[in-house]
């Protein structure tokens, strides 16, 4: 799994650098973005805006990794494209998580 962190102000950016979180990515996913996450103090923001396709092994990973964050610490998405926003709104997980247009959206709202 291809994927870039860092960190800023408590929040850890994970910026996900593969194209389809599907079943036979979803185990390795979900392992990659918990290590990476493990050192959010606030938020963890996952960048999505290379993915093209999610399935719901993939949509299933991303709820295991926020259901395994510390208490305080929440999961924001970020840059979803059109199919993948769709899996979001057709599941209403877009009520679950907050999800930013963009990168800039979202860094403008991390003290929040």
């Amino acid at each position: 799994m291809e994927l870039s962190t860092k960190q800023s102000d408590g929040t850890v950016i994970v910026t996900i650098a593969q194209n389809r979180i599907d079943s036979a990515a979803a185990v390795e996913f979900k392992d990659a973005v918990k290590a990476a996450a493990q050192d959010a103090n606030d938020r963890v923001l996952m960048d999505l805006g290379q993915v093209d396709f999610i399935d719901s092994s993939g949509l299933g990973a991303i709820i295991a990794v926020m259901k395994t964050l510390p208490t305080g610490v929440r999961l924001d998405l970020t840059s979803l494209r059109p199919p993948v926003e769709k899996v979001f709104k057709l599941t209403r997980m877009d009520s679950v998580f907050r999800i930013y247009p963009d990168m800039v959206t979202a860094q403008s709202d991390m003290a929040q």
